[in-house]
């Protein structure tokens, strides 16, 4: 499945703030079982105002695509541009100033938490460096609302909404490990091939969240990155393939290198598990006749993905009432035509 940009509302005709521009696309297993991950996009145009979010159910990883986010939180605030991300983990009380349209994607997940990946014969330098990860400076409100303060909790996939007389940003000072944090792209040291093959995308594995089997994910968030190609005698572009994994993609900025027309920012492609895909027929043309020189790839370019072990379920949003679902996506590739020749050794 492919889907088109999803559509921000606009203001002042339609005024929608995060929490009700929230909309779920896809998932997996359910926040009871303390199992499974979400997928959600969201559009707003308006700030939150005197009521902010909690998750009871897991915790957010946040990707803006169009406009800046600035997110208070109990342990201070964050400025979230896109190309960067925030981590909001679970039970912590937030609120998200905006200032435009804004657009972006969450990757949920329950009974886990994100961590850097194992980087293995890597060594000690590659990937996300944790140095580079940010935290909030303590900053607190003392602020009484008489008109009302709303909390929200997401529960069990529900939202539910609570009132009180005073803002929740009254936490003075904090200590501990278990805050929010945010990461800038640029910051990620891109591992990548340099003799032969295309590189398995966990490659880029910017943060992952383990389940109890050893090398299998609960979910990964992987980019890709602007780096150099030079591998000798292979397809640089993505390999066809069909894996053990789901995967979801989605565009910050840029052209995706196997697909530069139908794939853009603000929309995103669903790949399941053991289903073939690959770069569409303009994108392997291209790469079988180009030279193999060192060329830069992805240059201007932001790609993700949230990848899982698990096999996801898409939402009636997603497949309906957003209206953005490309239904001519699988035309990309009836151009591909066999090359396969018996004589040739």
């Amino acid at each position: 499945l492919r889907w088109k940009p999803f559509e921000i509302p606009k203001a002042p005709q339609n005024k929608m703030d995060f929490v009700s521009g929230l909309h779920t696309l896809c998932g997996a297993g359910e926040p009871r079982g303390r199992n499974g991950i979400a997928v959600h996009i969201f559009v707003c145009n308006t700030s939150m105002i005197d009521r902010c979010l909690y998750n009871s159910d897991g915790d957010f990883l946040i990707v803006p695509q169009q406009g800046k986010l600035l997110i208070t939180t109990e342990f201070g605030k964050m400025l979230v541009e896109p190309n960067e991300i925030c981590v909001i983990q679970q039970g912590m009380r937030f609120s998200v100033e905006v200032f435009g349209e804004t657009r972006g994607y969450i990757l949920e997940v329950y009974g886990a938490h994100f961590e850097l990946p194992d980087l293995g014969p890597i060594g000690a330098n590659g990937l996300a460096n944790p140095r580079d990860f940010l935290v909030p400076v303590a900053w607190y409100e003392d602020r009484q609302v008489p008109g009302g303060y709303t909390v929200i909790s997401k529960y069990q996939g529900k939202l539910f909404a609570a009132q009180q007389d005073y803002s929740p940003y009254n936490v003075v000072a904090w200590h501990g490990n278990y805050t929010p944090y945010k990461y800038h792209l640029e910051k990620f040291m891109v591992i990548n091939a340099v003799a032969f093959d295309h590189a398995d995308p966990s490659i880029f594995t910017v943060l992952t969240a383990k389940t109890t089997r050893a090398g299998v994910a609960l979910a990964d968030f992987v980019i890709f990155p602007p780096r150099w190609g030079v591998a000798n005698n292979t397809f640089r572009p993505p390999y066809y393939h069909r894996n053990c994994m789901s995967e979801f993609m989605g565009l910050i900025k840029g052209h995706y290198e196997a697909k530069e027309e139908g794939f853009q920012p603000g929309g995103g492609s669903l790949h399941s598990m053991m289903t073939p895909h690959g770069p569409d027929a303009d994108c392997f043309e291209k790469a079988s006749k180009a030279k193999l020189e060192p060329e830069r790839v992805a240059d201007g370019t932001m790609a993700f993905m949230f990848e899982s072990s698990l096999s996801l379920a898409v939402t009636k949003w997603g497949l309906q009432t957003s209206n953005r679902l490309d239904k001519n996506y699988y035309k990309c590739w009836e151009p591909l035509k066999s090359h396969f020749n018996p004589k040739c050794k």
